[in-house]
């Protein structure tokens, strides 16, 4: 399931950022990609959404938020904890 997990949070990143999957990588920043607060808000809903989990986010001020959203592979770490911690 990590790779489809993986693939899948490209995917909604790329699709906030009007890219093609392929053209993101996982050491981007959100910056890198052009996504802004919005794009980023906008983001973490689908990711919720995708995943059926609650990201422990504050949007007013990411650096507070236990939810790494500092490169692509934090993001995708990040929802790979909150995954698996849904299982048990």
């Amino acid at each position: 399931m990590s790779d489809t997990l993986q693939t899948r949070v490209i995917e909604i990143i790329a699709e906030q950022a009007m890219l093609e999957p392929g053209d993101v990588r996982l050491d981007q920043t959100l910056e890198d990609l052009g996504i802004d607060s919005l794009g980023l808000v906008e983001s973490i809903f689908a990711i919720e959404e995708a995943f059926d989990i609650s990201v422990p986010f504050n949007a007013n001020d990411p650096s507070e938020s236990d939810f790494d959203i500092s490169s692509v592979a934090a993001i995708v770490k990040a929802v790979q904890g909150l995954v698996s911690e849904q299982v048990t």
